[in-house]
């Protein structure tokens, strides 16, 4: 795997984004719970009934170093693809078709088995239960996409514009009085942020480490200073029946919460490159989480459903099944890990392919006809995943 890798490649980059993704995964499977209740299953979390176990959520809540990756690598992509003649919509459609082929597959079960439990008389809250987490990981990559998508636009933005709007927005929320539903705003604007950062990264103006210490530092005194003095949450995940969610949609608080993320994540780039290029090992499985991130990342709420519907054969079983209100639920939840990753495993054999396949059509930039010489192919040009 060393031997086959680039060198001019950033293996902190993978590792960064393997980590994001990882982090995501075992935070949903650390905060979600599915209660049976008679017929019906229910979700909720442990954040509601334990909420001394917010800081859980500040380790597992690594949606901006997945955004500042997704910025970085986009913005270089697209000067890679602009300099070897590949067009915009070329670009973009290399991008967005190898983000949204795996999501076909994942839709067409849910479709079949949402017919199936419809047939079978399953109870429609449930079935909305189901759907909905396993249609969540959905809207991260409608945002996602319509950044990259923008990516052309967004590549001189400084990220303070778009943190400006999410503190107008909170401020006109929750200090005037405002209309909730303005803070959809911060739905682009605050995952716009690390995005941004990325394509400052690109750029070179994070090279230094003194930016990693100051986004580290201020990101989480103003973090702090908004949880302790303003009334925002302290959990960075949603938490059902809560009155304001950092989440959804993004409050300042996590935006900051963002920031601080991102610094800690330049910072330590270095100390990955070094790792991974003495430990072949390391490498081999970031290069592995990195090969299959999109299949992983949306099939794991599958993965946790499918081993709670599996077990409630067996019964109302501890840490799977039943209320999230005692630490004993936290420890028998730790010990089910091991069997949603098995069950993702499983998912992973069944559909990884979708997301590796070749690209049937390729695009080739257009070159005069009197000097045929060889060309690439967009894939080829832009592509760093």
């Amino acid at each position: 795997m060393n031997t086959a890798t680039p060198p001019h490649r950033d293996r902190a980059v993978d590792a960064l984004r393997a980590l994001a993704i990882l982090g995501i995964i075992l935070g949903h499977w650390l905060v979600t719970a599915l209660v049976a209740d008679g017929n019906t299953l229910h979700s909720t979390s442990p954040l509601q009934h334990l909420p001394w176990l917010a800081p859980i959520s500040w380790l597992f809540q690594t949606l901006a170093v997945f955004f500042l990756v997704g910025g970085h690598v986009a913005t270089k992509s697209y000067t890679s693809a602009r300099a070897h003649g590949t067009t915009y919509t070329q670009w973009l459609h290399t991008r967005l078709t190898r983000l949204f082929i795996p999501v076909a597959a994942l839709l067409t079960l849910w479709t079949a088995v949402t017919i199936g439990l419809l047939a079978t008389g399953t109870r429609i809250d449930t079935i909305h239960t189901l759907l909905n987490l396993a249609l969540s990981p959905l809207w991260f990559l409608l945002v996602f996409a319509a950044l990259t998508a923008a990516t052309p636009l967004l590549t001189r933005i400084n990220p303070l514009w778009p943190l400006a709007v999410v503190l107008h927005v909170d401020l006109i929320r929750f200090g005037l009085g405002g209309p909730q539903a303005l803070g959809w705003i911060n739905l682009a604007a605050g995952w716009l942020v690390p995005y941004t950062l990325g394509a400052a990264w690109t750029r070179g103006e994070l090279d230094r480490r003194r930016a990693g210490w100051t986004l580290l530092v201020s990101g989480t005194a103003a973090t702090a200073a908004l949880i302790l003095w303003a009334g925002y949450p302290a959990s960075m995940v949603g938490v059902p029946g809560a009155q304001i969610s950092n989440l959804n949609p993004p409050t300042l608080a996590a935006v900051t919460f963002g920031l601080a993320q991102c610094g800690l994540a330049l910072l330590l780039r270095g100390p990955l490159r070094r790792t991974l290029r003495r430990r072949p090992m390391a490498w081999a499985a970031v290069a592995v989480v990195n090969l299959s991130a999109m299949t992983v990342f949306l099939w794991h709420q599958t993965a946790l459903m499918a081993t709670t519907a599996t077990g409630l054969a067996a019964g109302r079983l501890p840490g799977l099944h039943t209320l999230p209100d005692h630490l004993s639920w936290v420890a028998a939840r730790l010990a089910w890990l091991p069997v949603f990753t098995l069950a993702l495993l499983l998912c992973w054999s069944a559909f990884h392919g979708y997301e590796n396949r070749r690209l049937r059509r390729t695009f080739r930039p257009i070159r005069p006809r009197t000097t045929p010489q060889p060309q690439n192919t967009p894939t080829q040009a832009v592509r760093h995943a």
